[in-house]
């Protein structure tokens, strides 16, 4: 009787079986499985998906700084930079979210299937483990949010503040 063969700890966990039996499906999706494995891939996607929301804010940061062009005037009262730093803020504020959520789902994850594994070493019944990790997993999502929002909050309040003392000064250098 053979050993099987060993693996090291750094060398990935062998790979499911392929959903269907075709050589064409099968290598396409161990291909995917392999891609998908690497952590260059998620860093990459990670970056992808933040310069697209990048992308699609350009747009209405521009806009905003236009509306603002076209409302400031030189003896204006400073209303037009109170609206525009706030929207600006709001605008960082939420991209800043966005970017922590993508960092935090992950985390959040593991740290949920750690103790969950934990729990059912410890021997606890497949009932209780159940009703303990939907107890864990609505205080987890419950303080990764509440972190997220002081996080968001925190980054909105100061690029409104820069934001406004930024076109105040822009508007009275003019």
């Amino acid at each position: 009787m053979e050993a099987p063969p060993s693996t090291s700890p750094t060398s990935p966990p062998p790979l499911p079986p392929p959903p269907s039996s075709s050589s064409s499906s099968s290598s396409s999706y161990t291909l995917f499985i392999t891609i998908m494995s690497k952590r260059r891939t998620w860093v990459f996607l990670f970056v992808l998906v933040y310069a697209i929301l990048l992308a699609s804010l350009w747009n209405s940061l521009k806009s905003i700084l236009s509306w603002y062009k076209h409302q400031a005037q030189p003896s204006s009262s400073g209303w037009p930079a109170l609206y525009a730093s706030v929207l600006l803020g709001a605008v960082f504020g939420l991209l800043s979210m966005v970017a922590a959520l993508a960092v935090a789902v992950p985390a959040t994850l593991v740290t949920w299937i750690t103790v969950v594994v934990l729990l059912a070493f410890f021997g606890k019944p497949k009932r209780t483990l159940v009703l303990e990790g939907r107890k864990i997993t609505r205080e987890i999502v419950g303080f990764v949010f509440k972190i997220l929002l002081k996080e968001g909050n925190l980054v909105a309040a100061v690029c409104a503040v820069l934001g406004y003392f930024a076109l105040i000064r822009k508007n009275s250098g003019e």
